[in-house]
């Protein structure tokens, strides 16, 4: 199925560089990944135009909605306007290979996104931006930006990650055909490419989220895994702990 198996996205394998060696080991030593100064200066940029400062907060989409990885104080259910969920960045090295990419969601411009809000405690919030931006950011292909994430105590300042039209990964236009088939074969060392939308369309109607278009395009990639005798259940023992506990959570 791919180069490598069994990679479990943690927080451990995150900090410790398993996670970038397993996608340097699929996609050659020449990959570009984020540097350590980069990467340190962007998280100093980001808390900088925090607009009000010490409150910060990250907007989860996708994955960070089930498996966050990162400490937390605080969760809620939150929609952000302006952008909306879409499957447009190619996956070649984690739920995917070059042989058999999948596709991963990002941000793109126009409507409006419902997901989860995780506020970070003051003290710890560069550190925990660090394992965000190690995790999301190393390749680049999104692009961070502030925005406002409507919560049900009012409106919190929300960090958002959003597609980077200019990296190769990018793929706008999909025909939804074509999202389905890629979802439904792309597989790499973190997986099937089809658990990622299995998970993240089961934790959203968990938290009472209705995501219609999702949800379609699950209905067809599990018509096509059921036409060729694959199993349509998730194969996730990580989206099983997508309820915050205090284990995840960071000191006040």
């Amino acid at each position: 199925m791919s180069r490598m198996s069994g990679l479990k996205l943690t927080r451990e394998s995150i900090l410790d560089g398993t996670l970038h060696a397993s996608v340097r080991a699929i996609l050659g030593p020449n990959v570009r990944f984020m540097t350590s100064a980069e990467r340190a200066t962007q998280v100093q940029q980001i808390l900088a135009r925090a607009p009000r400062s010490g409150r910060i907060w990250v907007f989860a989409f996708g994955s960070l909605i089930w498996n966050p990885a990162f400490h937390f104080v605080e969760r809620r259910t939150a929609r952000i306007h302006g952008f909306h969920r879409q499957f447009c960045l190619w996956a070649r090295a984690g739920r995917g290979t070059p042989e058999r990419p999948g596709l991963m969601l990002s941000l793109e411009p126009g409507g409006s996104c419902t997901g989860v809000a995780y506020r970070l405690a003051r003290r710890t919030a560069a550190t925990e931006l660090d394992v965000i931006w190690r995790r999301e950011m190393f390749t680049m292909a999104y692009r961070p930006v502030w925005t406002v994430a409507r919560t049900p105590k009012g409106p919190e300042p929300a960090i958002a990650f959003s597609a980077n039209r200019a990296h190769e990964r990018y793929v706008p236009g999909l025909a939804d055909g074509e999202v389905a088939r890629y979802v439904a074969t792309g597989a790499g060392p973190m997986g099937r490419c089809c658990d990622y939308l299995f998970n993240t369309v089961e934790h959203l109607r968990q938290l009472g989220i209705r995501d219609r278009r999702l949800e379609a395009l699950e209905a067809k990639v599990a018509s096509r895994l059921k036409a060729n005798g694959d199993s349509f259940q998730p194969r996730s023992s990580t989206a099983r702990a997508a309820a915050p506990s205090r284990a995840r959570r960071a000191p006040r």
